[in-house]
């Protein structure tokens, strides 16, 4: 069938039809829209508020179904935003998930890295502002997103277009250790049958455009690590630790910036696991180019937002973990480490993320993260809301299914 012969869309909704481009970071969607979001206004932050306002029902119906999944991932382009007008930033970007907005997103700064080098001005109206390295034949690109600016390089071939060969990266926001092997009280309210009894874990937490709490995959109860994995029991974990934290106000200062000393909130936790060592890879692929020159390696699965479950790596939290490792005298500047998830460890050709410090703040207070990551186009959506269409104007997830 031609599907290019396929009518437009000529039915009546209540909505304007919502232009996306979908990619890919190592697994992990990115809806990336550029048409039909409602306008916002202001800085990049009272934008992020409007949307929260106005604009949650156009993130349920896009990253919910019938249109999305519960772990669909999106970014909102915002071209007029407080740092693009003072040219400190070439375009913003809002985040978007299951549960809400978010502040940082790491593989979807990769992802838009690659479309936005890709886009023309229809798109991204300051796309002249590029500046394009013809020595390593990459361009810069300054992105705005809700905790600050973010830099972002893109390999370029030589005829404009991104280069999806090599990877892109991106220097990450300041990012710093919060607490290093804190015990956290668990109330009995909040305890999973794999503690064994134990009414305690002992976690790091550290900030990587957003905040993270990290935790071995022992110490949360699996002895078998992540080679072992159960899904369903560490959501159940992860989901009553984030709980006992956030409901604790003795542990409100692990979500505070220490540079800023703007109070923020806890995203994810993040199980890790560094003894599962390298990914083989076959020559050739972008695992094993993705491999050269790195000194050690890490394995994690990311639950956030709403139990959410990252296929990447979680580019922030590599922010974060790289911020950490530093701050553990594990990683000193410049020297890199490859963190992969559970889906780029069983698909061996799909890349993980590379992390290394690129350099340290005067105060030592914070490092700034230069994380490394391939992003992929999966294909592009005009999406469209019918007026008869009661669930689709809203979005729905299995999950929450209640009468």
């Amino acid at each position: 069938m031609d599907y290019s012969k396929l009518p437009p869309f000529q039915g009546e909704g209540p909505i304007k039809p919502i232009s996306c481009v979908e990619m890919h970071t190592a697994g992990e969607p990115t809806r990336i829209l550029w048409t039909g979001f409602p306008e916002l206004t202001g800085t990049l932050m009272e934008q992020r508020d409007q949307a929260k306002c106005k604009g949650d029902k156009f993130r349920r119906l896009l990253m919910l179904e019938p249109r999305g999944h519960y772990d669909m991932y999106g970014a909102i382009l915002r071209p007029e935003t407080e740092l693009v007008a003072t040219g400190s930033a070439d375009i913003g970007v809002l985040f978007m998930h299951n549960e809400g907005f978010s502040t940082m997103c790491g593989h979807a700064t990769i992802a838009l890295g690659r479309f936005l080098v890709d886009a023309d001005e229809n798109v991204f109206p300051r796309r002249s502002r590029l500046k394009y390295d013809t020595e390593s034949g990459t361009t810069q690109l300054n992105l705005h997103v809700p905790c600050g600016l973010v830099r972002v390089t893109v390999p370029t071939l030589p005829t404009g277009k991104s280069d999806p060969s090599r990877p892109v990266s991106f220097i990450s926001v300041p990012s710093f250790k919060i607490a290093i092997s804190l015990k956290v009280p668990l109330p009995e309210t909040h305890r999973w049958p794999e503690l064994q009894g134990r009414d305690s874990v002992t976690a790091d937490f550290s900030y990587g455009g957003a905040y993270y709490c990290l935790i071995s995959a022992k110490e949360l109860g699996f002895p078998g690590g992540l080679a072992k994995f159960d899904l369903q029991k560490m959501d159940h974990a992860t989901g009553l630790l984030k709980k006992a934290i956030i409901g604790n106000p003795d542990l409100k200062y692990l979500t505070q910036n220490v540079i800023t000393g703007e109070q923020g909130f806890l995203y994810s936790v993040m199980i890790t696991d560094n003894e599962l060592g390298h990914v083989d890879a076959p020559q050739g692929t972008a695992t094993f180019r993705a491999r050269e020159g790195v000194d050690s390696e890490e394995t994690g699965l990311c639950f956030f937002a709403n139990q959410q479950i990252d296929r990447s790596p979680t580019g922030g939290c590599v922010a974060a973990r790289v911020a950490l490792a530093h701050a553990k005298g594990d990683l000193s500047v410049g020297e890199k480490r490859m963190y992969n998830s559970l889906v780029n460890r069983s698909h061996k050709a799909l890349a993980g993320f590379v992390g290394s410090v690129s350099s340290v703040a005067e105060d030592q207070q914070s490092v700034d993260v230069r994380v490394e990551g391939y992003a992929f186009y999966t294909g592009y959506h005009s999406f469209v809301v019918e007026s008869e269409d009661g669930l689709g104007i809203d979005g729905f997830s299995m999950k929450d299914i209640s009468f």
